[in-house]
């Protein structure tokens, strides 16, 4: 990260404010060890935000840099933040800002494409339009509602979509495999018999500023042999929010609400993969990829096993990449039980994958009228893996800088 400024140990990047020239304060408090830049939020008296174009965050100095109000959360203004070691607490000012902050982190929506990028550089792209399989295959993998390809920050593409092998995988995705529904059993994630889908429906919101760029859409799940025709199952909400962290890392969050679509429920039955998933890029394989979970396992032997964060990473021509993903506190059986295919899978050749599966366990049925939250981060990196870097920044996740508005100034 360059040209960042210290406030009282910190360095903050984002957030929002009052008026020109009077402002909020704000206490922000830290419980433990992170690493940042950290995505920071703070709510704000309601009428605050009115009328203002844009807000910034002003420390020592009158030194200021932007900040980005939620989409989804009126009021609700977020920063990024790292700090010295020793700092427990600070107090910050947000203000108006004079003239609206460059859109560092923008997305551009296509008919069937939507690609976050930062400062023109892209992180990922979102398949919102049918995706055909390849020639010769079943048109039921025909799929819409999924990310790919996910780039390292070098620009090497980490995903792979309709591999040959596997039809049925889509980059990032996150259908269920072993569900019943109304009395039949219904699997979304091996799609080509037909039995079932996942599709986009639309986009709830797009947005692009200088603290972060994302979308939310809808997507059904569809059972497509329902006695009298197609029946949704189930609407499902992806928050997906990419954070300008600057040069070295990309920083994604993964947020996914589900409902029930009907008064009838569904229930995940137990089994050892669905849920939110990653199919890594071809090529990689047990010689020149590998994973390391926060409980020190490997490809080897973490199949089963739980885990607050996984490390997936291989060899690319541009040198090491790979991905670190973070599963919340909050979520359901946390830490969570993973699919890790073993060195050996596939043949032995273009096999990672990976899975967080919160159903791997024990069954989970969603009632009617109850809503269903999973939270994801991932930090996408160059280089080599790091256990205490993981930790650190899965500390900044799990128990994130809490932001409180003191009053005027």
């Amino acid at each position: 990260m360059s040209n960042r400024w210290a406030i009282a140990g910190f360095v903050l990047i984002g957030l929002a404010g009052v008026c020109r020239g009077a402002g909020l304060r704000v206490q922000v408090d830290w419980p433990g060890e992170m690493s940042g830049p950290v995505p920071v939020h703070v709510d704000v008296p309601e009428g605050v935000l009115a009328g203002a174009p844009a807000w910034e965050v002003v420390g020592p100095g009158e030194e200021r840099l932007p900040c980005q109000e939620d989409p989804a959360v009126p009021g609700r203004l977020w920063w990024l933040a790292t700090r010295s070691p020793e700092v427990r607490h600070s107090q910050v000012v947000i203000r108006q800002a004079a003239e609206p902050a460059a859109q560092s982190m923008s997305t551009s929506k296509g008919v069937s494409l939507l690609t976050i990028s930062r400062a023109g550089v892209p992180i990922l792209v979102y398949r919102h339009g049918p995706v055909a399989p390849p020639e010769g295959k079943s048109p039921n993998y025909t799929r819409s509602g999924f990310i790919h390809p996910l780039y390292s920050p070098s620009g090497e593409v980490l995903t792979a979509m309709h591999p040959y092998d596997h039809t049925h995988h889509f980059g990032l995705w996150n259908p269920w495999r072993k569900t019943e529904f109304e009395g039949r059993e219904t699997n979304f994630w091996e799609i080509a018999n037909g039995q079932a889908t996942v599709r986009f429906a639309r986009f709830e919101s797009v947005t692009a500023g200088p603290v972060f760029g994302g979308f939310r859409a809808l997507h059904e799940h569809v059972v497509l042999k329902a006695p009298g025709g197609e029946k949704v199952a189930l609407n499902e909400v992806w928050d997906v929010r990419a954070w300008n962290t600057g040069d070295g890392i990309f920083l994604i969050d993964f947020v996914t609400t589900q409902r029930c679509a009907s008064e009838s429920p569904l229930t995940i039955k137990a089994y050892r993969y669905g849920g939110f998933g990653f199919r890594g890029r071809l090529g990689w394989h047990g010689d020149n990829s590998d994973c390391l979970t926060s409980e020190g396992k490997t490809r080897a032997n973490g199949h089963a096993s739980r885990a607050r964060w996984c490390h997936v990473y291989g060899d690319t021509p541009k040198g090491g990449a790979g991905v670190l993903f973070m599963s919340y506190p909050g979520n359901r059986a946390h830490p969570e039980p993973m699919r890790l295919w073993p060195p050996k899978a596939n043949k032995g050749k273009d096999n990672i994958f990976f899975n967080f599966c919160p159903t791997q366990k024990k069954p989970w049925t969603l009632e009617p009228g109850n809503t269903y939250v999973l939270r994801y981060r991932m930090s996408v990196y160059d280089g080599k893996p790091s256990k205490s870097g993981a930790e650190r920044l899965w500390q900044g996740f799990a128990t994130p800088p809490t932001a409180t508005v003191l009053g005027g100034k």
